[in-house]
């Protein structure tokens, strides 16, 4: 059995391979690369997918993140209640223009419990993040009342959520900012950096719009000291051409876990569950297993690639040390980080791939 990488871009190229081509050498031979047609084609495209009124596309999801809190006005002094098990670029988000993350524990489906989000409300909560984990959308209803009762801000991070739906309604549409990820390994996925942020606020959208080209509308007139985090059009036209094929996409990510979720019957290994009302677009397939490393390296002599999403949670990280937390305070998102582990799914993963990925799982002891 040839071996089974974590992960294979190549494979999604080569299945619409004519279609990138032509789309990359239509941009290259445009004469413009920043900020043109390609990028407003896909802001439009984007919001009608998401459902959104508006998009503005920026250089990467980081970008998109901490560009979101910052036109929202949110900063020094504020806090911000965001999951404990999250992938560290959420909390960036917030860090970056000076407010507090405030951790809260996530809930069986590696998602916000929320009921546990009002008792860490205080008066200065300005806002709740909700990270869409491994491409599942969380439980929003619930969170949409609460930032209601305390008029607080709504951002979503949609980085692994692209196609996620709570209830029938689009990761990105529920808050007043949805933050998406183009990162090349997400399910929608660009050939390098590219990020964007959606929203149903016109003044928003037209803020984000500004800062991120310099805090300027108009050439060489600075309305604020912005910065440079564009979309630019090579990539927005290769992610046009991903866009009219996410339907299918987004298929053959669900095809392929279920064929896991079927197929792995070993009792050590806890299966991911899908929340009922929501569904999983599938980023990744992460499974629990008490001896997680163990697992990991049998996995590696056998050639099966797998990665560890994520094995330190940002409250124990080294860069946030200086926010004072220990190991314990979190002890379900730290359970988490020393169990988890994603198996390999990717478009173009074969079902011979696939099983064998399974057959090991299931041999494992």
């Amino acid at each position: 059995m040839p071996e089974v990488v974590s992960n294979r871009l190549d494979r999604e190229f080569y299945q619409y391979q004519k279609e990138f081509e032509e789309k990359a050498l239509e941009v290259l031979r445009s004469g413009w690369y920043v900020l043109g047609k390609e990028v407003q084609a896909f802001e439009t495209e984007f919001a009608s997918y998401t459902g959104s009124r508006y998009c503005a596309g920026v250089a990467s999801g980081l970008d998109a993140l901490w560009i979101a809190f910052r036109v929202l006005g949110i900063g020094e002094g504020d806090e911000v209640i965001v999951q404990s098990n999250t992938y560290i670029a959420s909390v960036m988000g917030i860090t970056i223009n000076g407010a507090t993350p405030v951790f809260v524990e996530p809930d069986e489906y590696f998602n916000i419990d929320v009921s546990k989000i009002e008792e860490k409300i205080t008066d200065r909560t300005k806002a709740v993040l909700v990270v869409h984990l491994y491409g599942q959308a969380s439980n929003m209803e619930p969170v949409r009342k609460l930032c209601r009762k305390y008029r607080l801000r709504l951002v979503e991070d949609c980085a692994q959520s692209h196609g996620a739906k709570d209830g029938g309604k689009m990761t990105g549409a529920f808050g007043d900012i949805g933050c998406f990820s183009f990162y090349p390994s997400k399910n929608l996925g660009a050939f390098g950096d590219a990020g964007a942020i959606v929203t149903d606020d016109e003044k928003i959208a037209e803020d984000v719009k500004v800062f991120r080209n310099y805090g300027s509308e108009k050439r060489y007139y600075n309305k604020v000291v912005g910065t440079n985090s564009r979309l630019d059009e090579l990539q927005a036209g290769l992610l046009r051409v991903k866009l009219s094929h996410m339907e299918e996409i987004t298929a053959e990510k669900r095809a392929i876990a279920e064929n896991y979720t079927k197929g792995i019957t070993n009792p050590c290994i806890l299966l991911p569950k899908v929340r009922e009302g929501a569904d999983s677009v599938w980023h990744q397939y992460v499974v629990r297993c008490k001896e997680r490393d163990r697992l990991a390296e049998y996995l590696k002599e056998r050639q099966i690639g797998t990665i560890i999403h994520y094995p330190i949670p940002p409250h124990l990280s080294e860069a946030y040390r200086h926010l004072g937390f220990q190991k314990g305070d979190f002890p379900i998102a730290e359970a988490y980080a020393d169990e988890v582990l994603s198996l390999p799914i990717y478009n173009g993963i074969t079902k011979e791939e696939q099983d064998y990925v399974i057959k090991a799982l299931n041999e494992f002891s």
